[in-house]
């Protein structure tokens, strides 16, 4: 009887090895997407009534449809198909293809972005370089409208407040479209060349955030806007190299230590006229961060950061003539971080600001003249979204609550919060989103509900929506790993994350995240790749769902651990602070220190041990193969900065500070100064038309490297931009090579 028994456990187990499909790297590129069906951009009308959202076709995952969910009757519905509206191949501005490589989103074509209108019954959207109204009044076959048909590339572009007007950028200049009429008016008319109005400039756009240069007032009486004289940043010449020929571009790029942009900010009638400029300050070498509109129309809120990012200071400028003044500021020894949370109360005299002056960021109500009414957070932990929108989400005046992101229970998760907005005393903050793990949420503007897509290590992304206690009214979209989702199949080879905590040298708290290779045994000695990123705000320890090329090397035979160094964001400030003036210091310390605790752990081998990241992560993987050799056995490293004063000006003297009053921290954070001390196989990867980390730090670094005689491994992507590795044949390419690379000195 156990003899049959034995002969039948071996018969199933040999149908489930026969059934058990094996992660590729291709296949994290194919359709349909592992994740399974996943709605983007998802935004709730107005009125409360349905979800709209973007989503890829059955047979390409990377061809957005606009769609839309009827929350009463439960169903989605296609909206537009990107392909019958625009059968041919989509033909890209350079200026769009830039926007795209900013947002992150350059390996999306079709609907890439859309918007509501204020009340609800339309929506907008660019495709192929014009402008689209669906108006969902109408029957399908004539809900569309074409509002512009021109040679030109249409860019940002915005309903009006009250939904009368569509604005956009054309040929760097702004103009409005009245929909009752289709009457089209260019609002502006000096923009070309290095002239630029409405328009975010590049340091805008990559580092701070900011992706328009344009601002409605709530009456539609005025448009603010940003106009951008590029003349005094230097010009470098950027090679883009490609497969057979290659494109030589005068990029004027502002380089740390160099020239920014000159910025005005201007306010002009939405029936066009004369256009009256606003007063930022005496010093012209300011950013201009944020620009809101005061609830009266008759006021700009405009946040002003000075150059060297240690003062943000909040201005009301009057609109009628420019004139300005202080309501608050903030200050740091270090930096100040931008924020998206200034909201003005409806019912109430007072706005809602954040502020990290307690060592976290919290939240704090304000009265119009800039007096501080309260704190409405506090506690040693962020209010944080997840990494693409808002935190301050909500504001209901009649309940007394605010809605909130926060990392109030975990710093891996994401959760909603709901606090009190006047009388602190009477409720504490409480949780509304239940499950563990990482939530993204979009709210109603009438404050009835909200959009939940949550995920966890365990569960794929799945999109519902919920009334405002947390219950839920329906699914968008289930997602259940059942037998009919993509990512079943692998199921049986799926490696689980594991997650932990070590101490940094100054006591604080690091988190990482382990994922062991499928088929693990004890008592096997396995290679180790390190995943990191290390860099501001570069969280990479997160309680969410993740199927790519980690799961894949976990599935051929690697241990997959990821460390979140001091300096990667959302733990407070004394978290953030230890990297500043010393970039490469204390990350390569904290990653060490995760080297140290997979050297304690049995089943790894402490000799084969690799390092691979892109963008900061490229530059940790030469920081610690070069600082810690002893640490690593190989690297990879992707697109690396190897150079500060390559990289731009926002960014780097945010950390370094301005090179000229103190070039030591640049010198020290360069990776030139150890290159001698490589000794571990290496592996550079750079794309040849990066135009945010110039393919020049990578080549510098070849030539230091060959001047040493230090032998080193390049792969190179003709024509590839910095998100490469979101691209289908770039990045399966180049993941294929990151496993033959560490098979050969791991294995």
């Amino acid at each position: 009887m156990t003899g049959q028994i034995a002969r039948m456990l071996l018969v199933v187990a040999l149908c489930s090895s026969a059934q058990a499909e094996h992660l590729s790297i291709e296949r994290l590129f194919q359709d349909p997407d592992l994740d399974g069906p996943s709605p983007r951009s998802l935004k709730i009308s107005p009125d409360g009534s349905r979800v709209s959202f973007l989503q890829g076709k059955e047979g390409d995952q990377f061809q957005l449809d606009l769609w839309e969910f009827n929350i009463e009757a439960g169903t989605s519905r296609l909206l537009v198909d990107s392909k019958v509206l625009l059968p041919g191949e989509e033909i890209l501005s350079d200026e769009e293809k830039a926007r795209r490589e900013r947002q992150r989103i350059s390996s999306s074509r079709g609907i890439v972005e859309y918007f509501f209108a204020p009340d609800g019954t339309a929506l907008l959207f660019p495709l192929g370089g014009d402008l689209y109204y669906y108006d969902l009044k109408q029957e399908p076959d004539k809900a569309t409208r074409r509002l512009t048909q021109t040679e030109a590339f249409e860019t940002d572009a915005k309903f009006s407040p009250k939904g009368n007007f569509v604005s956009f950028i054309r040929d760097q200049d702004l103009y409005v479209i009245e929909l009752k009429n289709g009457k089209e008016r260019q609002l502006t008319r000096d923009g070309e060349g290095l002239i630029k109005n409405g328009m975010a400039e590049f340091i805008a756009q990559e580092e701070m955030l900011r992706r328009t240069g344009y601002w409605w007032s709530p009456d539609e009486s005025a448009i603010a806007f940003a106009r951008t004289d590029e003349s005094p940043v230097a010009v470098h010449e950027r090679f883009e190299i490609y497969a057979e020929d290659f494109k030589v571009y005068p990029q004027r790029y502002p380089a740390a230590g160099t020239n920014n942009v000159l910025i005005q900010l201007g306010v002009v009638g939405s029936g066009g006229g004369r256009t009256r400029w606003m007063n930022l300050g005496k010093e012209a070498d300011i950013y201009l961060a944020r620009v809101d509109w005061f609830p009266d129309s008759k006021h700009l809120a405009v946040q002003r950061q000075t150059r060297d990012q240690k003062r943000l200071d909040l201005l009301k400028l009057r609109a009628r003539d420019g004139r300005s003044e202080v309501l608050l500021s903030e200050a740091s020894d270090t930096w100040i971080d931008l924020h998206d949370e200034l909201t003005f109360l409806e019912e109430s005299e007072a706005f809602i600001w954040a502020s990290s002056r307690s060592g976290f960021n919290h939240l704090y109500l304000y009265d119009l003249k800039g007096n501080i009414l309260r704190q409405l957070t506090s506690g040693e932990w962020v209010v944080a979204g997840d990494g693409l929108s808002k935190a301050l989400l909500g504001v209901d005046e009649s309940k007394d609550l605010i809605y909130f992101m926060a990392t109030k229970d975990s710093p891996l998760e994401r959760h909603l919060y709901h606090a009190p907005l006047f009388r602190p005393d009477q409720r504490s903050i409480e949780r509304i989103t239940r499950e563990e793990g990482w939530h993204s949420i979009d709210m109603s503007e009438n404050g009835s509900l909200f959009v939940d897509t949550f995920s966890s290590p365990a569960a794929p992304p799945r999109v519902s929506v919920h009334q405002l206690d947390g219950s839920r009214i329906a699914y968008l979209e289930q997602n259940a790993l059942d037998e009919s989702h993509p990512y079943h199949p692998y199921l049986e080879q799926h490696a689980p994350m594991e997650f932990g905590t070590l101490k940094a040298d100054d006591g604080q708290t690091l988190y990482f995240r382990l994922i062991k290779p499928v088929g693990f045994q004890p008592d096997v000695k396995y290679p180790v790749i390190v995943d990191v990123y290390g860099g501001p705000h570069g969280q990479r320890v997160r309680k969410k769902w993740s199927i790519g090329w980690q799961q894949y090397m976990a599935q051929n035979g690697y241990v997959v651990f990821a460390l979140d160094n001091r300096g990667t964001s959302f733990r407070g400030v004394e978290f953030d602070a230890p990297i500043y003036r010393r970039l490469g210091s204390v990350e390569v310390e904290d990653q060490v220190a995760g080297i140290e605790f997979l050297k304690s752990l049995s089943f790894v081998n402490p000799d084969r041990i690799g390092i691979f990241g892109w963008s900061y992560g490229g530059y940790m993987t030469l920081m610690s193969l070069m600082q810690a050799p002893a640490a690593f056995a190989a690297g990879v490293s992707g697109a690396p900065v190897t150079d500060w004063l390559l990289y731009d000006t926002h960014y780097t003297e945010r950390y370094l500070g301005h090179p000229e009053v103190n070039r030591r921290p640049y010198d020290s954070s360069s990776v030139f100064p150890y290159v001698g001390a490589l000794e571990k196989p290496l592996l550079i990867v750079h794309g040849m038309a990066d135009d945010n980390v110039l393919f020049s730090n990578s080549t510098k670094l070849f030539k230091a490297l060959q001047d040493l005689g230090l032998p080193f491994e390049t792969m190179t992507y003709p024509g590839s931009k910095h998100g490469l590795i979101r691209h289908e044949k770039a990045g399966s390419h180049f993941f294929k090579t990151l496993k033959l690379f560490f098979d050969r000195h791991l294995k």
